[in-house]
């Protein structure tokens, strides 16, 4: 059986938006109901049809997959529709209520569901990014609770069917020739009713604790770098699998260094005669190795920047390759001179013709040239 296409379907264009074929499957939805066409098998096809039209068009990956190979590309990634009125249920059921009150008819499941992930903020040194290190991580976070195992119920007892649904979750309601369910008021949906709740957890089957644990850091890590640390997060509900806790990396600004990804950035000042001269300097660099010497070339104008590979930050996907060093000259004036210095600076000038206070002459030669 060919399907027809998913736009045609919802009755909508293909550059349409969320909320219009969110709108348009409401409208379907309602339309063909098996609680408002009980017994109606076209009725029942065309329901079928629009959830799965809705399933692909709401869901951006599967819309890009559909608007690209049709069908078929759906198909080789696995997906197939529904296989029948609990899969679509099991699905939208919230939507349905959200939308126009029915529900599940058969009751809403609990299903598993995973815990809460968390995020732990971590600042470090430059220094640490750049060794990297093992660090401890203090936070709080819910745990189930041991004196009931996460049950809320006190030990010895257990929940009761709740009175209101008879266990279903679900209320159901008659109006006109169809009927209507909705998630029980008493139980919310759960079925059944603590009446002697845990007293370490008050019912809540969960308490808050104080967890300590040790992370590594690795070398290389940037600011915004995060670490999954897999299940310690909050535990899951309905036996689900608990969160992850995210660390996430702030590096704090360094007195003579800043980074850009793996590159290092600093200012070095020398005097005017080892710019003009040149010279060979020692400077610091991060890491263990042994200071690296600087080469200034003779001429070097105060500005300019000198690329030293290898003397940068580790890299995060390879710690054996680093970035570079990037050495901005800073050429210092100085604000003293004693008195044979002067002579000989003026002897320098006067052999470049340079101009001198108190010298109009050479002074206007200069602005002539």
């Amino acid at each position: 059986m060919n399907k027809r296409d998913y736009y045609e379907v919802l009755g909508v264009s293909n550059n349409a938006g969320d909320e219009e074929i969110k709108k348009a499957y409401r409208k379907l939805a309602l339309k063909h109901h098996p609680d408002r066409n009980q017994g109606d098998k076209e009725a029942e096809e065309r329901f079928k049809e629009a959830a799965e039209a809705y399933e692909v068009l709401r869901d951006p990956e599967k819309r890009d997959i559909y608007n690209r190979f049709g069908h078929e590309g759906l198909e080789g990634r696995g997906f197939t529709g529904f296989s029948g009125f609990e899969d679509i249920f099991s699905s939208f059921g919230d939507i349905f209520e959200g939308f126009f009150g029915f529900g599940n008819r058969r009751g809403r499941r609990s299903r598993a569901a995973q815990g809460r992930s968390l995020r732990y903020d971590l600042e470090l040194d430059l220094e640490d990014a750049f060794f990297g290190k093992e660090d401890d991580v203090v936070f709080h976070k819910l745990e189930n609770c041991q004196t009931c195992n996460g049950s809320g119920v006190s030990p010895g007892s257990a929940p009761q069917i709740c009175n209101t649904c008879q266990g279903r979750g679900q209320v159901i309601h008659s109006q006109g020739f169809f009927q209507i369910s909705t998630t029980c008021p008493s139980c919310h949906g759960l079925g059944q009713i603590i009446t002697d709740p845990c007293h370490a957890c008050k019912g809540e089957g969960k308490v808050r604790i104080k967890r300590k644990i040790s992370v590594k850091i690795p070398p290389g890590v940037d600011t915004g770098s995060q670490l999954r640390l897999r299940g310690e997060g909050e535990p899951g509900e309905h036996g689900g699998p608990p969160g992850d806790l995210f660390v996430v990396i702030h590096i704090k600004e360094h007195d003579f260094f800043t980074r850009e990804e793996d590159d290092l950035f600093c200012q070095i000042p020398i005097s005017f005669v080892q710019a003009a001269l040149g010279d060979s300097i020692t400077i610091p660099v991060l890491g263990n190795e042994d200071s690296p010497k600087l080469v200034i070339s003779a001429g070097t104008q105060p500005g300019d920047v000198i690329r030293m590979p290898g003397h940068g930050m580790p890299s995060l996907t390879n710690h054996r390759t680093r970035g570079s060093l990037y050495v901005k000259i800073i050429v210092k004036v100085p604000e003293k001179l004693n008195s044979r210095q002067k002579e000989l600076l003026k002897a320098f000038a006067e052999t470049e013709g340079t101009s001198l206070p108190g010298r109009k002459k050479q002074g206007k030669i200069f602005w002539k040239k």
